[in-house]
């Protein structure tokens, strides 16, 4: 299978919709690890060792890589990236194998074959 993996590093309150939106545009699931944080270009602010920095959740979606651009370019649309600084990052990374995806290896396979 010729499948890529896309990291998003998203708003904790945009996460919602980058998942749905991702969905629509042909991700069969994700996974998404709460609560993490992340640093842009200036270190966040402190107050009396606070941080008041926004959560982040880190999401993963294993797609057809075929797919994998379209689904891409729908969650930087669906959290704003580009309109909105330090709302969100996403990038695909190509997997040489995977395993455990059994119950969605059959949609899987027919978006591959129907981009052929």
């Amino acid at each position: 299978m010729n499948l890529k993996l896309i990291v998003a590093l998203v708003a904790d309150n945009k996460t919602d919709d980058i998942v749905a939106a991702a969905r629509e545009a042909g991700a069969t699931g994700a996974t998404v690890i709460t609560s993490v944080r992340g640093e842009g270009l200036k270190p966040e602010k402190t107050f009396l060792g606070l941080e008041l920095s926004a959560q982040r959740d880190f999401l993963l979606f294993i797609v057809a890589a075929t797919r994998a651009r379209e689904i891409l370019e729908t969650i930087a649309t669906a959290g704003k990236f580009e309109e909105e600084p330090g709302s969100g990052v996403a990038f695909q990374i190509e997997i040489e194998d995977a395993i455990g995806l059994k119950s969605q290896e059959d949609v899987i396979i027919q978006e591959i074959e129907e981009a052929i």
